[in-house]
């Protein structure tokens, strides 16, 4: 089994670590959050005091970070590739700026080591089922590397392409997934308000041809479904401000491109309203709330 420094436990990273750990690796945890590092050390994982303790003698590098500049701040200003041994892997599974994934993929390759990125979806309950999708984006051998670890993980496995296409894939996804969850919040919201259940309403669309994955396994309204986060006063899952904040990815990857996403950018209008509302730390579902503010 592998030696494996896991970096990032978040409500993403800890149940993936928690995977690993169950799978029989040898997993090294850091975190900021002292109270998630205990929680993987009373599962079998060793805790460490920094993330350069963390990567010592590591053959395997994991991150699930926020945002781009954490990577780029963690693996170039603060320099832990220098600390990596040289010849392991590095793979980042946070969702960041394709351009800053191929930055840092270079600075890896010039110090001696291997990188792909590899954002997930598949949300909370995937990463603790352990049936994620990635997304991977680096060269075929650096992810045969890293699929039987990322199988531990994850049940689908796509290679996008090269570094920083991972990247790519997972933004027009996630653009894709906000524009449904705003779209099929409004749905509801009209029926409701036009005096249908939601519950009713959402099994017809669910097998009809409005049919997604926020109708299927991810419902926005409260009580109709009860595992997801709107039964749970959209606590825990996705947040507002992560999806805004890969929505904004979205746009800046346009600009560059030069294409056109309307909808992307009306949708992330509409998550930028519902956080500066005060709803940035709710699971992203919660947008139903701008449709339906006067329900009960």
């Amino acid at each position: 089994m592998s030696s494996i420094a896991f970096i990032g436990l978040g409500n993403m990273g800890a149940p993936m670590a928690l995977n690993l750990v169950k799978a029989g690796h040898q997993v090294v945890v850091y975190d900021l959050v002292a109270e998630a590092v205990g929680k993987l050390t009373e599962a079998g994982a060793r805790a460490a005091s920094s993330a350069d303790a963390a990567v010592e003698g590591a053959e395997i590098v994991i991150t699930m970070l926020p945002a781009s500049k954490h990577v780029e701040g963690l693996y170039l200003e603060r320099d832990l590739l220098g600390k990596i041994k040289t010849g392991a892997l590095v793979i980042d599974c946070s969702t960041i700026a394709p351009d800053a994934s191929r930055k840092v993929a270079a600075a890896a390759l010039a110090r001696g080591l291997e990188m792909v990125d590899a954002p997930v979806s598949g949300g909370t309950g995937g990463a603790v089922a352990g049936t994620l999708t990635f997304i991977v984006g680096g060269t075929s051998a650096a992810l045969e590397r890293a699929r039987p670890v990322l199988e531990k993980m994850g049940k689908n496995i796509f290679h996008a392409g090269e570094s920083g296409a991972g990247q790519v894939a997972k933004i027009c996804n996630n653009m894709l997934l906000g524009i449904l969850m705003a779209g099929t919040s409004e749905a509801l919201a009209l029926g409701v308000s036009n005096g249908l259940d939601p519950k009713v309403l959402s099994d017809i669309i669910a097998k009809s041809s409005g049919r997604n994955w926020a109708t299927e396994l991810y419902n926005p309204w409260p009580g109709v479904m009860e595992h997801a986060p709107a039964s749970k006063g959209y606590a825990g899952g996705f947040g507002v401000d992560l999806m805004l904040k890969d929505l904004g990815l979205a746009a800046e990857s346009a600009l560059v491109s030069r294409a056109s996403i309307p909808l992307g950018e009306l949708a992330r209008n509409l998550y930028s309203l519902h956080s500066n509302g005060g709803s940035g730390k709710l699971d992203f579902s919660s947008i139903v709330n701008l449709y339906a503010s006067d329900r009960e």
